[in-house]
């Protein structure tokens, strides 16, 4: 839904912050650069108000020069923008946070590096709740958007743009700033070109099971080096990395994790896929749709935690969710009429699933077995993960083998 003024309303955002700061007296939104976290926090604690503090602005540093002395007569929900660039804070908000009565409660914004997520959860642990954003999801925009979602990827900037080459230069300043700006800041001292070079051999990696050792050769490092950028990139939100699952079941598993680049405008600008006749025709089409189907379920269903499973005999499941001390599988099609297949089979019988759900392109829902369906990837834009992890009926008894993780 688009208010006035051009903005996108994120009504799951706002319950989820507005829950957190109910239960928790930290909260810290987390997410890339420009995914929208001011915007959110900003509907929430006007900028104007004297609970709010930029700290890119000079004014609000100026504000922080005594922390203590600024923060403690504040009252209702403070909000500190860019905490990451004041780590000496940290200590500060453990002291307030534990006042009783609690004046205040303390919304903090940042980009997710290692540094801050460590410095948080030492100092405030036990206080401190974490909230993550990443773009647009398509349950904000609406079925309509589908397409120009998947196309552009989830930055606003990028969503909204006017036009495809607007979108397509803004996509394309954003990781020159990324990486000539905004991992010097955060302390990494890699090369941007070097980790550009990184960045696109993973584009074409995208969906596939990683190996880590033609990467390095191609960039001259080491394989540790390599394993290093991947991490990097993943605790930045850019890249996810979906561990595999494996049981002590009679068949040899896959144990690398599969690579995806989690905004698909950002893959398609490191592509080189610019419209959407461009989209269309490359060879990375199907991944790319998968990637973006794979993105929506896990942000719309929120599972406890997620794999992917394949064997090295040819079966494999594209996610395996956990939720609810359930396990539903989910299939990702781009086909006119999926039907059900070997691999489908025997992931049902070897996962144990309470569920399957086959994702296509198509607009209709239908049965394929017992316990799977087939259901559009639409229908993920009505909000309702239960069009993906459906309640289950009565509890069937099961035999669970070890499982480890890659």
């Amino acid at each position: 839904m688009v208010p006035s003024g051009g903005m996108i309303d994120r009504p799951h955002l706002l319950s989820d912050l507005r829950t957190a700061l109910k239960r928790s007296p930290v909260v810290a939104l987390i997410g890339p650069r420009q995914c929208g976290k001011t915007t959110a926090a900003r509907w929430i604690v006007p900028p104007d108000s004297p609970c709010y503090f930029d700290l890119e602005d000079p004014a609000s540093l100026a504000r922080l020069d005594e922390p203590m002395t600024a923060l403690a007569p504040l009252r209702g929900i403070v909000v500190i923008d860019e905490v990451q660039r004041r780590p000496e804070l940290f200590p500060v908000l453990r002291v307030l946070s534990d006042r009783q009565p609690r004046p205040a409660r303390f919304l903090i914004l940042g980009s997710a590096t290692p540094a801050l997520l460590r410095q948080s959860s030492e100092s405030l642990a036990g206080r401190l709740e974490i909230v993550t954003l990443a773009g647009f999801r398509l349950d904000e925009l609406g079925e309509r958007a589908l397409a120009r979602h998947w196309r552009r990827g989830g930055f606003p900037p990028a969503y909204l743009a006017r036009s495809e080459a607007d979108s397509v230069r803004w996509r394309r300043q954003f990781l020159r700033t990324f990486l000539e700006r905004d991992l010097p800041q955060l302390g990494v001292r890699i090369a941007a070109s070097t980790l550009l070079r990184f960045w696109t051999m993973l584009a074409h990696y995208h969906g596939n099971v990683w190996n880590a050792a033609e990467p390095a050769r191609s960039l001259g490092v080491s394989q540790p080096a390599v394993r290093h950028y991947l991490d990097l990139l993943t605790s930045l939100f850019m890249v996810r990395c979906l561990p595999p699952w494996h049981e002590n079941l009679l068949k040899r598993q896959v144990r690398a994790p599969k690579v995806y680049v989690r905004d698909t405008g950002l893959l398609h600008h490191l592509l080189g896929i610019a419209t959407e006749r461009d989209l269309i025709g490359h060879p990375k089409l199907g991944s790319s749709w998968e990637g973006y189907v794979i993105e929506e379920v896990l942000k719309l269903t929120e599972p406890g935690e997620a794999y992917f499973w394949a064997t090295h005999t040819g079966a494999e499941l594209d996610l395996l969710l956990l939720k609810d001390g359930r396990r539903y599988g989910v299939e990702v099609k781009r086909l006119d009429a999926p039907r059900l297949t070997p691999s489908m089979r025997i992931a049902l019988a070897d996962l144990q699933l309470d569920h399957l759900t086959v994702i296509y392109p198509g607009s209709r829902t239908y049965p394929l077995a017992e316990r799977v369906r087939v259901v559009p990837l639409a229908a993920l834009a009505g909000g309702d993960p239960t069009v993906v992890v459906p309640p289950v009926r009565g509890t069937r008894a099961r035999s669970r083998g070890k499982r480890g993780r890659g």
